[in-house]
Order: C-alpha cells, then sequence, then structure tokens
C-alpha cells in the first residue's frame, strides 16, 4: 500500500473522529471509550499494514 494511501485514509478515521466527537452528542465516558477503540483499531490496522503483526485475519477465537 503505497504512503500517500495510508495517510489519506488517516485523514480520513481523523476526520470522522473529529466530526463524531464535535457534531454527535455523547457522554464524556462514551466518547473516550469511542476515542480509544478507535485508535487501537487504527494501531492494530497500521501494525497488520507494515507486517508487524502479521494478518489480522488469521486471529482466531475460540468458539463455545
Amino acid at each position: 500500500m503505497p504512503v500517500i494511501h495510508l495517510i489519506i485514509i488517516l485523514a480520513l478515521i481523523g476526520l470522522a473522529l473529529w466530526a463524531a466527537n464535535a457534531y454527535i452528542p455523547m457522554q464524556p465516558t462514551v466518547k473516550r471509550i469511542l476515542n480509544v477503540v478507535v485508535i487501537i483499531a487504527v494501531v492494530l490496522w497500521l501494525l497488520s499494514v507494515f507486517g508487524i503483526l502479521g494478518s489480522i485475519t488469521t486471529i482466531r477465537t475460540p468458539r463455545f
């Protein structure tokens, strides 16, 4: 994936997160949880893109 695509995707994610924080009325705790979840997901995605984490699709969850 070219670097310009990564920058564009990160900018769009940041813009969407800013818009959600600015224009959607939420309690501060919900807003904080949303921010943390988005940041963790983006970091995991970036680690996967750069090959540090491996493929996210190979992560298996146990079946109960």
